[in-house]
């Protein structure tokens, strides 16, 4: 049984390695090996922990994390969609981004945006979001990544 649940702080370790172990498998061809490796470095105690405190959700089957997604109200903005290797193509990130653009909606906003890894934007277009420019994404380690921003009306 699929299940989605707010993250507490002591699941953030979790959630960093649902990350983890998504960027090393779904981004490869997308960046270099070298990208993808300081894109994961670290720990969640390097600054992914605070994450737990926005909107932060995890996806379970059977109690078990196998996901993750975020809203951050502040910027209006989904991110931290992560889905572990062996549960993709699911559906599963649809119902994360379903429950986190529902949430946006129920909390008043108009609009949600993100920064779509170069892989992952048909994904996003699929479902309503908008943007082909490409950009670079500035993570708060320093890293700079390729992206593109999209943006999606949220109809009430």
């Amino acid at each position: 049984m699929f299940e989605i649940r707010r993250a507490t702080p002591s699941y953030a370790q979790t959630a960093f390695e649902i990350r983890l172990q998504a960027i090393r498998h779904q981004c490869i061809g997308a960046y270099t090996e070298e990208q993808m490796l300081a894109w994961t470095a670290g720990a969640a105690e390097d600054g992914y922990d605070v994450l737990m405190d926005k909107y932060f959700y995890l996806g379970c089957i059977e109690g078990e994390p196998v996901a993750t997604g975020m809203l951050d109200l502040e910027n209006s903005e989904i991110g931290a969609i992560f889905v572990l290797p062996g549960f993709m193509r699911e559906g599963i990130g649809l119902k994360i981004l379903s429950h986190l653009e529902a949430l946006a909606r129920g909390l008043g906003l108009e609009e949600v945006k993100l920064d779509a890894t170069l892989n992952a934007a048909d994904f996003y277009r699929r479902f309503g979001y908008v943007g082909d420019e490409p950009a670079v994404y500035h993570s708060p380690s320093g890293l700079q990544l390729a992206c593109v921003p999209m943006v999606k009306g949220l109809s009430l």
